[in-house]
């Protein structure tokens, strides 16, 4: 399988704290691999030198081979990296459709020609995205109408407009219903495989990630305690000293 990230001995620290270290991980086309702490673990720090948000003290960050490590976000983007929040970001007076076409405007570098875009600049391509995260049928209505779980998926239609070697999801089912969440993340996974997308996640939900992770990382105040499938993850005695005994309910 061909690897898409690798990371290697990536630390950070702010002030005393060293929030990040020695972390070292890679992630393969069509992967899914979850990454899961307490809080404070450090996820969202890792996550945000993967993108470029912020700039390791050390290490490296690799996609297809080519060095990325500390390039500013639009780069990173630009070099098929997609991501996805916590909270939607979506125009919520805008269309589905429309959201998803401006997405494509930008992937196209044709953004800033167009103060609005016209129905005929990419609704077809927008239409196709949208039927694969099952949402075509809702393309006429605004975002700022939707139910959270069908922002959800009109968000993950945008991170696929940029057409992603790799897809970082920042705690993806937040605010979501219990079934709306294996649903969304069930459809990530079947993309991530058939598109060949490596897929990195953050996940409160521990019925989630033991679900559709392929591997699961555990980061414990920083550092890298366990890296394996499921089931061995699970039987961790580290993790189970960490998070099973509280229930794997905090991440």
């Amino acid at each position: 399988m061909t690897t898409v990230l690798q990371v290697e001995d990536l630390t950070k620290s702010f002030g005393g704290v060293r929030a990040v270290q020695g972390v070292s991980f890679s992630v393969a086309a069509g992967e899914m691999l979850a990454l899961i702490g307490p809080n404070g673990a450090g996820k969202s720090t890792c996550f945000n030198m993967l993108n470029g948000q912020l700039r390791p003290d050390g290490g490296r960050v690799r996609l297809l081979g080519r060095d990325i490590t500390g390039l500013a976000p639009r780069r990173v983007w630009r070099l098929g990296v997609g991501r996805t929040f916590q909270i939607t970001a979506t125009f919520g007076s805008m269309t589905v459709r429309e959201n998803v076409q401006v997405a494509l405007l930008s992937h196209a570098r044709r953004l800033l020609r167009f103060w609005h875009p016209a129905p005929s600049h990419f609704g077809a391509e927008a239409d196709a995205l949208l039927a694969r995260v099952g949402m075509v049928e809702q393309a006429e209505r605004a975002c700022g109408v939707l139910a959270y779980g069908d922002l959800k998926r009109v968000e993950l239609a945008i991170a696929l407009a940029n057409a992603p070697r790799l897809l970082l999801m920042d705690e993806p089912t937040a605010g979501m219903a219990p079934r709306e969440r294996v649903e969304l993340m069930a459809l990530t996974a079947g993309i991530a495989r058939e598109q060949g997308i490596a897929v990195l996640f953050t996940e409160h939900d521990m019925d989630v990630v033991f679900a559709q992770a392929d591997r699961i990382l555990v980061l414990d105040r920083g550092r890298l305690i366990a890296e394996g499938p499921p089931a061995a993850v699970r039987a961790n005695a580290d993790v189970q000293s960490v998070y099973l005994g509280a229930g794997l309910v905090h991440g």
